[in-house]
């Protein structure tokens, strides 16, 4: 699993990390013994079941089973990749990687973290000037008449920037801040004539963070203006901002994305924090630009659904139709809310509360259904042109889910608003797809992924790996005396062949560096964190091990001698065939006899 990073860095990285530390700023840890347990951050729980084990820097969940290092969990927490998750905590104990130190990558890094101080420190002076100074009344009188309360300031770092054509250019000239990098932060413009003027002037703004929370780039809202003025002002994209790779408010929202397994997707700032405000906190806002492909990949790191909220309008439900192709490539289940008029999600909060938008949202459509009303509601559906239409755009964007079981679903709903037959529809719908219907991808490996799990060592297996992980004498007789073959677990099976691999290459470090080298599939790094965390002292573990050893192999020679016996009695075996299969079973019967060595 290390791939990108060398084993050396990834240790100095871990043990600079100590587990208990880093999970106990995610959760409230409580120690019990030696170590320490919490509600799983993972599952529902009433009774903790999420142990975190400092000597041997792992957790384990008994209740959902997840488990592995402090990689492991900053990556399932965060919901973000292996090398993303070795870059937070390398962060945090302020280690600089390898592979980032020098090189090509070395100056643009450097320029990132330029950017990424400037936009933090603007942020500030915009947060003082809408607290603090008369340049920020008009800013504090909208907030007061769009009811955000300071709270909410406060959290999402709103500010206001003067109404003057210089105040950012003279700011970063007193910070010592170089004009050529406030252009490239996309502060400051380039004057025609020479010199520089401010981006933002007179708006309320709204600072647009990364996942990690860093400011990346700002939402400028005009506070007055005559009709011409742009309503908003977006920070242009720079080595830190990333339009279709941003969403407003997800650094404070991932936590409840990944717990409810939804995204509520909005069109606004002020909705997003109207709604976090009032309780409904697992939603994001696409940042001044169309919903795109990377924004559906990077929800899909935290929920398995997403509804969307966007306006009632006709640009509204254009941009929700246009999410569909996105959605639906990312493995997402679509749902579209609907808000009624006059309102947006904002101003419904404020007019009847949160739990009036919670019901707009749990009252959300499936996506086809909202496309088909949608349709009707676009297509006369008593003339013919406006039948064939509404079949033509059903049956293309139901194509797109390549799921049978969706599209003759709604080729029934399609044919009942029609007033005509299902067979008709579902033929019209068969000569409208070029390609053959069938389960997505996705439903395939979840599918695979179930089958596989439903599927549990034995309690000889699991008893195995707790023997050869907790003791480094007994690994180094297992890698002269055991053959990973005799397990029947497939997952347990490559377990044992790398831990006795490691005792004979002498490559062992620790648990925690054992579940990284095993890692990139969940079910394997359980099972090694199940196995870790044992607490209770195994008793005579060498003689314990020896006769599971001698068990495990002889179950493995009878399934042998089976084998033979069964093909030994097939009628189309030659003599020749016969009498090898014979000799093998010898073989196999001597074998069985043998003791193996005790240790």
């Amino acid at each position: 699993m290390a791939g990108f990073f060398s084993q050396a860095t990834l240790e100095q990285v871990r043990q600079a990390n100590d587990i208990v530390d880093v999970i106990g700023t995610y959760i409230p840890l409580k120690r019990s013994g030696a170590n320490f347990m919490a509600l799983c951050p993972f599952h529902k729980e009433k009774t903790p079941s999420f142990n975190v084990h400092p000597n041997k820097q792992i957790f384990h969940c008994f209740g959902c089973h997840k488990g592995g290092d402090v990689f492991a969990f900053v990556r399932e927490y965060e919901g973000v990749d292996f090398p993303e998750a070795v870059r937070r905590l390398a962060d945090r104990a302020k280690i600089v990687l390898p592979t980032e130190a020098g090189g090509p990558d070395a100056g643009v890094r450097h320029l990132k973290e330029q950017l990424l101080e400037v936009h933090d420190q603007i942020a500030r002076r915009w947060s003082n000037a809408l607290a603090n100074e008369a340049s920020g009344q008009l800013a504090r009188d909208y907030l007061a008449r769009r009811g955000v309360a300071p709270e909410a300031v406060e959290l999402f770092r709103l500010g206001c920037a003067p109404d003057q054509w210089d105040d950012t250019t003279n700011w970063a000239r007193a910070k010592g801040f170089d004009a050529a990098l406030m252009e490239k932060a996309g502060l400051i413009l380039p004057r025609d004539g020479g010199g520089y003027y401010d981006r933002f002037r007179g708006r309320l703004m709204f600072p647009i963070c990364d996942e990690q929370g860093r400011i990346v780039g700002f939402s400028g809202r005009v506070l007055a203006g005559d009709e011409k003025t742009a309503k908003y002002v977006n920070s242009p994209e720079t080595p830190i901002f990333i339009k279709s790779k941003v969403f407003f408010g997800l650094d404070k929202t991932k936590r409840a994305i990944l717990d409810a397994g939804t995204a509520i997707i909005c069109e606004g700032q002020l909705d997003l924090i109207a709604s976090f405000m009032a309780g409904i906190k697992n939603i994001v806002a696409p940042q001044g630009t169309a919903f795109t492909a990377d924004h559906a990949r990077m929800l899909k790191r935290y929920a398995n659904e997403a509804v969307l909220c966007f306006d009632s309008d006709q640009a509204g439900q254009n941009a929700t139709v246009r999410a569909l192709d996105s959605l639906l490539a990312a493995g997402l289940a679509i749902r579209v809310a609907t808000v009624p008029a006059p309102h947006d999600p904002d101003s419904l909060i404020k007019a009847e509360g949160g739990a009036a938008f919670k019901a707009v949202i749990d009252r959300a459509e499936g996506f086809f259904d909202f496309y088909l009303n949608r349709l009707c509601a676009q297509n006369p559906t008593t003339s013919d042109k406006g039948r064939l239409a509404v079949l033509r755009e059903m049956a293309e964007a139901l194509h797109k889910t390549q799921n049978a079981v969706l599209v003759d679903k709604y080729a029934q709903k399609t044919a009942l608003r029609l007033g005509v037959s299902p067979a008709s529809v579902r033929a019209e719908f068969a000569r409208s797809s070029a390609g053959k219907l069938h389960f997505t991808r996705h439903d395939e490996e979840s599918l695979q992924s179930e089958q596989e799990e439903s599927a549990k060592p034995s309690s000889s297996e699991h008893w195995l790996l707790k023997l050869i992980l907790l003791n480094d004498e007994l690994a180094d007789w297992a890698a002269i005396h055991f053959e990973p073959e005799w397990v029947q677990h497939a997952a347990v099976r490559e377990i044992v062949a790398r831990r006795l691999e490691s005792a004979r290459a002498q490559t062992w470090t620790s648990l925690a560096a054992f579940v990284d080298e095993c890692g990139g599939n969940p079910a394997i790094q359980s099972l090694i964190t199940e196995a870790g965390a044992a607490e209770r002292t195994i008793p005579n573990p060498e003689r314990q091990l020896s006769d599971l050893a001698l068990r495990m192999r002889n179950q493995h020679i009878d399934q042998q001698l089976a084998d033979a016996l069964r093909q030994i009695n097939e009628p189309s075996i030659s003599e020749a065939e016969k009498l090898a299969l014979l000799k093998r079973q010898a073989e196999l019967r001597a074998m069985k006899r043998a003791p193996l060595e005790s240790m």
